[in-house]
């Protein structure tokens, strides 16, 4: 799951971005300094200087654009460490914009200080996909937030540092070989996207450091290192779930899929859709590859018709998102519509709109699935507003970190919990538990766009019940 260039020009332009979660609304405000004005740099993160402006333990903020000046004093305060008057900023910051994750995480640090605490990292795309490394960090926040405040892991605080990847490939395996490095880190939340967890994913097992994933759906990790773990399902529950839906309850047989060739988590969706498609009795007629040149949404959905396709599949990936969302204006609801994760977007309410409402989308978990969750009470007290499946789901990525901790505080230690039999941890989304292959084996959440209010796009998702 990738979100590559847009976001960036809109960060550093809009003073006010808009982005939808869960299906309610965050409004962000930023004011104040750009990423790599950091006043010092922490002395773990050594002298790679492509790397120093990448981690943040509070000395620097990772956001793009502008931060609130109580912010960036707060800022200044950590790196100098005068923590008292960093918590005193910070805590000010939040009033200002509770909303903002990395504030919190700052504010938790700062009142650690110099003292004893265990640390673990977050790997997020701040400089690609700033919205989607902000859901992910409101889970991780919180998660920190509670234990911190209710005496920490058996009366040691938790330290989290934020690491900004863009969900490349090359500067996620420098930052696993940074983390691997410094022996306080003692585990990972991240990468974001398929492609980034199984290029460092290589890192951190040769280290020895595990990494668990939130948002990393491709069949191709599973069992692919006893260091890399995820509290996502694989795309493989996702295409069982909606080729399930379109053969059982919509009573159609016949789909083609749209995918992006260049992305591990598209390939993986859609090669595990066409499977399941074919042992529920239908057949996908052809696929087409949104990462082509030469693509064009109009041809593609006429070839589509054509052939007698009652269903498109869209296994976009972010980058593709753009074109996936042409095939649905093209289409102007004639054919019915099925999506994987990364279309849940604000964009695709935005511009998709009417001509997106019916579409069905597999996404891990849904604010309104679990209407009675004590994580969904206590994130909407916290944010002042719903939260996605990210947030819910890094929360667990933390949340099973913090368990394994609790039962040893080393990394041999929190890899051998995360992997005995009798583990489990309460999350957002419930009990989490890993299976061998470092997969949790959990449902996915149907969710469908509906008109509605919530987002302020007059759509809104919600589950299929």
């Amino acid at each position: 799951m990738s979100q590559k260039n847009e976001t960036k020009i809109l960060a550093l332009t809009l003073l006010l971005t808009v982005g939808i979660v869960g299906g309610g609304v965050w409004w962000f405000t930023n004011n104040g300094v750009k990423i790599g004005n950091s006043i010092t740099q922490n002395p773990e993160i050594g002298s790679n200087p492509s790397l120093q402006n990448r981690i943040s333990f509070g000395e620097n903020s990772l956001i793009l654009g502008d931060i609130s000046p109580i912010k960036k004093e707060g800022v200044q305060a950590i790196a100098a460490k005068s923590y008292d008057k960093a918590i005193a900023n910070f805590t000010d910051a939040l009033k200002l914009n509770r909303n903002d994750p990395e504030t919190l995480i700052f504010l938790n640090n700062a009142r650690i200080g110099s003292s004893k605490s265990y640390t673990i990292m977050a790997s997020v795309p701040f400089g690609t996909d700033p919205n989607v490394a902000l859901e992910i960090l409101r889970g991780i926040a919180q998660a920190q937030n509670e234990i911190n405040t209710s005496g920490g892991v058996k009366g040691v605080p938790l330290r989290v540092g934020i690491a900004n990847d863009d969900d490349n490939r090359e500067i996620a395996k420098q930052i696993a070989s940074n983390l691997v490095s410094n022996s306080e880190v003692l585990g990972v939340v991240g990468p974001n996207t398929s492609d980034s967890t199984l290029a460092a994913g290589t890192i951190y097992t040769s280290g020895q450091l595990v990494a668990i994933s939130p948002t990393s759906t491709s069949v191709k990790i599973s069992n692919f290192s006893h260091y890399v773990f995820r509290t996502v399902p694989s795309d493989f529950m996702a295409a069982r779930s909606l080729a399930n839906y379109m053969v059982k309850t919509l009573q159609k047989k016949n789909a083609v899929v749209f995918f992006n060739s260049q992305s591990n988590y598209s390939q993986s969706l859609k090669s595990e859709f066409v499977s399941s498609v074919s042992l529920e009795g239908g057949q996908v007629l052809s696929e087409f590859d949104l990462s082509q040149v030469g693509f064009s949404a109009a041809k593609s959905v006429e070839q589509a018709t054509k052939q007698g396709a009652e269903v498109l599949m869209l296994a976009a990936n972010t980058e593709t998102l753009d074109k996936a969302l042409q095939v649905i204006q093209i289409n102007q609801k004639k054919l019915t519509l099925l999506a994987g994760d990364d279309v849940y977007t604000t964009k695709t309410l935005e511009i998709g709109r009417e001509q997106a409402v019916g579409m069905v989308l597999a996404v891990p978990w849904h604010i309104d699935g679990a209407p009675k969750s004590d994580f969904a009470q206590k994130s909407r007290q916290l944010w002042g507003g719903d939260v996605s499946w990210r947030s819910a789901l890094s929360y667990d990525a933390t949340v099973a970190l913090i368990a394994a901790l609790e039962r040893n505080p080393t990394r041999s230690g929190v890899q051998q919990a995360l992997f005995s039999s009798d583990f489990s941890a309460t999350g957002a989304s419930g009990t989490i538990r890993f299976l061998a292959s470092g997969d949790r084996n959990a449902p996915v959440q149907l969710v469908k766009i509906v008109p509605g209010s919530r987002s302020r796009t007059g759509y809104d998702f919600e589950p299929v019940h």
